[in-house]
């Protein structure tokens, strides 16, 4: 299986994570994700009275500089964490 196979396998997975999720936890994965769908952040920030967009924007920009690999690598690394967390708590 490739790199990309395993990353939308792993994004799907994603969808399965519980409720309990941590916010840091799901930003740090769509910061990820983004970088390693769309690359590096091709918008202006949000403004300050829009904070959940603003959150998610400093997600991706804080992990602007991996590469489209290392960024899917680590995408899957964090849902593999997350979800043996989740078995492991229940």
């Amino acid at each position: 299986m490739g790199l990309q196979e395993e990353f939308e396998e792993y994004a799907e997975k994603a969808k399965t994570l519980p409720e309990s999720t941590s916010n840091e936890n799901k930003l740090i994965l769509y910061g990820l994700y983004k970088q390693a769908t769309v690359g590096p952040v091709d918008t202006s920030r949000p403004g300050i009275f829009n904070m959940r967009d603003r959150a998610k924007w400093d997600a991706w920009k804080a992990v602007e500089g991996k590469s489209k690999e290392e960024a899917m690598n680590d995408y899957i690394t964090k849902v593999k964490q997350l979800l043996e967390e989740a078995a492991a708590s229940s």
